[in-house]
Parts: C-alpha cells; sequence; structure tokens
C-alpha cells in the first residue's frame, strides 16, 4: 500500500476508534495517525488469522480493518496504562 494511503487511513481509523474508546488517547492528528496505522496492522494480523483479507488499500474495507485494530490498540493501551474508561 501506498505510503499517502497508509496516511489517510490511519488518520481516518484513529479518529474513529478515539471517537468510539472513551478516555483520553495520544493527542492531535498524529496520534490519530499512529493509532491508526499501528491499528491496520494489527486488524489485518487479526483479519489474516481468522481468514479474512487486511488492510488492501484505500478503501472502506481498510479503513474498517484499521479501526477494528484501532480500538484493540487503544483498549490494550488503557489495560496497559491502568486507566479507568469513565462510566457511561
Amino acid at each position: 500500500m501506498d505510503i499517502i494511503a497508509w496516511i489517510v487511513v490511519g488518520i481516518i481509523a484513529g479518529f474513529l476508534a478515539k471517537a468510539v474508546v472513551p478516555g483520553e488517547g495520544p493527542g492531535g492528528v498524529l496520534g490519530d495517525m499512529i493509532i491508526g496505522i499501528v491499528g491496520a496492522i494489527i486488524g489485518g494480523w487479526l483479519f489474516n488469522t481468522f481468514g479474512h483479507i487486511g488492510a488492501t488499500g484505500l478503501n472502506l474495507w481498510s479503513i474498517l480493518v484499521a479501526f477494528i485494530g484501532g480500538v484493540v490498540l487503544l483498549l490494550i493501551i488503557r489495560a496497559l496504562t491502568g486507566r479507568r474508561l469513565p462510566a457511561a
């Protein structure tokens, strides 16, 4: 996947993941991008493990895979840092 596509998918997926998982995440657009890109790697690995295609390019499927990976990443970060999720 082209580096520009990774950045775009990362920003979108990271923003969405931070919006869904309560609590404070890494700040700014750069934090969103890192969460999304690492989330795409995690999501791609998870999807490949279960027999599905991971992130494939700049498309809705890749954003979904990166979003799911970003959510998993944020939940892991919350578990490791000991921050509790705020009550709904």
